[in-house]
């Protein structure tokens, strides 16, 4: 990517991998940013998402209209750069107008180089990628925006897709550190203590746990099993992250070497992603992945619905009816936990026979709701759990497949029956 100081009139152009190309002005840096390009539907949240190492290699476009209207600071940031590629918004905001505000989204955008383009009609960007996928796309302005339509689309096409892409590495810490509880509240002494590989952690989750009393240890993306016993955990966590989990072979492995010593375990999104690999499954590539902030999940296990932060393009190829025998057949048995109410995307996974489950999504609520603020204290209850001698996690118990109000209500003998699902509504494609 190049950028140089933001020309704010400066002709910018959206192509597309199939030759679509939507035409705006720049924001931010000018220059060229090359990616996959990807929507959000959050309303709210605008910084959280562009600094969510998860989004790295990749050209976020806002279904929000108003981009940048409370401008940026530097308290809500989730890491220690931005990490998208680039930046599509469709109404930027002139002026920042909050008073937490310490500068404007337009400004960081240039002080790190990002390249945006904004006056695009995101709606029809949203459409055209929700119904022909994600695609490799770059953002084009300046002096770039000059070269023909052919030359614009045969950059794009020279650039690397994210099927196949290794990019944990990329966004991880180089050195571990140390997130303290009694810097976050808790006024008593540690808990508990735990690992967490850091593959694209969010800023926020080391600290939902410090607020519960435990103590997080970070580690790098590369670390080995030596580095996790080195620290003697009470319990084991694998974060969020960008890339192609197919490529995440040395995190499955030393997963495995974490549940072969039977260490509580809890992943979040990518961490969802490699347990589903450790326990034998496989994964796949999203038509056009879920991320914002208003995505609807139900907890199978309470039969409960949540509204849940996410980021994936990837997920977990598993069975959803009832408990099944993992493929590697030394981890027990295996349920689907939480399930995706828009399209039955696998959410989460919980293992019987090991103290071990994982989610798809975001439960640290930056930015997002609070829903799911629960599985924090699940992942110490598991702990706490384990040190008593169980090995499972919650109970041994499978959750019914069914929707637990369907089975109540057909133990009752009532008639009610689920509502069936749109015949319009588009499900994710396995491909």
């Amino acid at each position: 990517m190049t950028s140089t100081t933001a020309t704010p009139a400066a002709p910018a152009a959206l192509v597309l991998e199939d030759g679509r190309i939507f035409r705006g002005t720049s924001y931010g840096a000018t220059g060229t940013a090359l990616g996959e390009a990807v929507f959000a539907t959050g309303m709210t949240g605008y910084q959280e998402t562009i600094t969510d190492p998860s989004y790295a290699r990749q050209l976020v476009v806002q279904t929000a209209p108003h981009i940048g209207n409370t401008g940026v600071n530097s308290e809500d940031a989730e890491s220690r750069r931005i990490w998208v590629a680039g930046y599509i918004v469709r109404d930027a905001a002139r002026r920042p107008s909050n008073w937490r505000s310490e500068r404007s989204l337009d400004e960081e955008l240039v002080e790190q180089g990002i390249v945006g383009i904004q006056g695009v009609d995101t709606r029809a960007i949203t459409r055209h990628l929700r119904e022909h996928k994600t695609m490799r796309a770059g953002i084009f302005s300046g002096n770039a925006a000059d070269a023909t339509d052919k030359e614009l689309v045969d950059a794009v096409l020279a650039s690397a897709p994210m099927e196949g892409a290794r990019l944990a590495e990329e966004v991880s810490v180089d050195e571990a550190y140390v997130v303290e509880p009694k810097d976050h509240g808790w006024d008593a002494e540690p808990r508990f203590s735990i690992a967490a590989i850091d593959l694209g952690i969010k800023a926020m989750t080391p600290v939902r746990f410090a607020e519960r009393g435990v103590r997080v240890h970070v580690l790098p993306a590369t670390a080995t099993l030596e580095d996790v016993k080195a620290v003697n955990p009470d319990g084991f966590f694998m974060s969020n992250g960008p890339g192609d989990p197919a490529t995440a072979d040395a995190q499955v492995k030393l997963l495995r070497s974490v549940l072969d010593e039977k260490l509580p375990y809890f992943g979040i999104c990518f961490g969802n992603q490699i347990l589903g690999r450790a326990l034998g499954f496989g994964t796949y590539k999203l038509r056009y992945g879920h991320r914002g902030i208003n995505q609807p999940v139900m907890d199978r296990r309470t039969g409960k619905v949540e509204i849940t932060s996410q980021n994936h393009g990837f997920a977990v190829d598993a069975p959803l009816d009832g408990a099944t025998q993992a493929p590697e057949e030394r981890y027990g048995r295996v349920e689907v936990s939480h399930v995706s109410l828009n399209d039955d995307v696998v959410e989460g996974l919980a293992c019987l026979d090991i103290p071990a489950f994982s989610v798809q999504y975001h439960p640290e609520a930056a930015a997002g709701p609070h829903d799911a603020a629960y599985l924090f204290d699940r992942f110490i209850d598991l702990m706490d759990g384990t040190r008593d001698g169980k090995t499972a996690n919650e109970s041994k118990d499978p959750v019914d497949s069914a929707h637990p109000a369907d089975a109540d209500n057909a133990a009752a003998g009532s008639e009610k029956s689920a509502a069936p699902k749109n015949s319009d509504t588009k499900t994710e494609d396995k491909k």
